[in-house]
């Protein structure tokens, strides 16, 4: 039993984390058609605004990572739900560009603060905790868990907003916006992380000291190639199966719901496998993986009717393997280089290597229609409409 000065509440944080990516499911896939429906702003305005909402965002990274080290992650996740809980809100009275504008900047702020802390909130958790499963096994928990939420938020959003009407789309805004504030509730009650913050400051262990450390900026680096990688299954499959291989549109969807039950069930069971190799052999692995989903989508072509289906879901399941074996062994692998009392800063740096994935990844033309990739980025650093 874990003692009242330990890490406690690590089930209750897990479900907490597919509460909010419920939310994050439910509105995401909506996008620009929210205001195109609500407001009489251009779309080409809009489009605009919410560039601008996500670019002020980019410095964030380096303040949370700071206040991280300093206060401890977890406040830093609960106030990230709750900035979000109020965008949202805000979202649902939106008439003109300000109040887009302001909305959409709500919710980026906490979109890049909660990305920015979370993944220190759970090795903090582990830190101060009595679990006997490794960091990297919790961050594939997380990872199945925000899966499960965002492929449910999607689809009952697709559901839901079938009818079109102005009402509906309000509504949708406001269970959003319950769901990161019941987040936010359950964290301040029931999680803590002990002593997993509390460790003895370095002598010199400011962002300065971070950029000195070249192993870990190439780990950033490389990173950036894995993300952009992670985010191409939902970017560039519902191209190739419909102006390329000239097939229906709910291929793509069949194709991505098996990817995201596969990563909901699959993420810890096959991490835990993984524990006896070295990190970097198994990203290793995720690479290779990736080759071979991209060499099948090759061999393709129109005409060959007979060989799409098998082809897809056996390249769909060599994806969802370096899907699983990457995104918690390479958030692992920096939590592991990082000085524990730099941590805050070093796993915030470490998102660079998804927000500048997801803003240099081609779109999807037409766009992804599919309910389980409800946001053009990565499930670990999502981004906002």
């Amino acid at each position: 039993m874990i003692s009242d000065h330990g890490s406690r509440g690590g089930g209750i944080l897990i479900g907490a984390l597919a509460v909010d990516s419920l939310g994050n499911g439910l509105f995401l896939p909506l996008s620009l058609v929210y205001f195109v429906q609500l407001t009489d702003v251009p779309l080409a305005l809009i489009g605009i605004l919410l560039s601008i909402a996500n670019a002020i965002t980019l410095p964030i990274p380096v303040w949370a990572g700071t206040l991280a080290d300093r206060f401890g992650a977890l406040p830093l996740v609960v106030g990230a739900q709750l900035l979000q809980a109020v965008g949202f809100l805000a979202y649902a009275w939106v008439a003109g560009p300000v109040g887009i504008l302001v909305s959409a900047a709500l919710v980026a702020i906490g979109v890049r603060f909660f990305w920015s802390a979370v993944f220190t909130a759970i090795a903090d958790h582990v830190d101060g905790g009595t679990s006997t499963l490794s960091r990297d096994t919790w961050y594939a928990l997380a990872n199945g868990a925000r899966t499960a939420g965002l492929a449910a938020g999607g689809l009952v959003t697709g559901i839901v907003v079938a009818d079109g009407r102005e009402a509906t789309y309000r509504a949708v805004a406001y269970v959003a916006a319950g769901c990161f504030a019941l987040a936010a509730v359950l964290i301040t009650a029931f999680v803590r992380t002990g002593p997993g913050h509390a460790h003895e400051p370095l002598a010199r262990s400011g962002y300065a000291t971070l950029l000195r450390d070249r192993p870990f900026l190439g780990l950033v680096a490389l990173n950036s190639v894995y993300a952009l990688s992670s985010m191409m299954l939902g970017v560039a499959l519902p191209t190739v199966v419909l102006t390329w291989l000239a097939q229906p549109a709910w291929l793509t969807s069949v194709v991505l719901a098996g990817n995201a039950v596969l990563i909901t069930l699959l993420s810890a069971p096959v991490v835990r496998r993984l524990d006896g190799f070295r990190r970097t052999r198994s990203i290793v692995v995720a690479a290779l993986l990736w080759t071979g989903w991209c060499a099948s989508l090759a061999v393709l072509g129109p005409g060959q009717a007979g060989w799409v289906l098998p082809v897809l879901i056996g390249g769909t399941l060599l994806f969802t393997a370096a899907e699983l074996v990457h995104a918690p062994v390479s958030m692992g692998l920096a939590a592991a280089v990082a000085p524990p009392a730099a941590r805050g800063r070093y796993l915030a740096t470490f998102q660079y290597s998804f927000a500048v994935s997801s803003i240099i990844a081609p779109r999807s033309s037409p766009p992804c229609s599919s309910w389980v990739r409800p946001c053009r980025g990565s499930r670990w650093a999502c981004s906002t409409p």
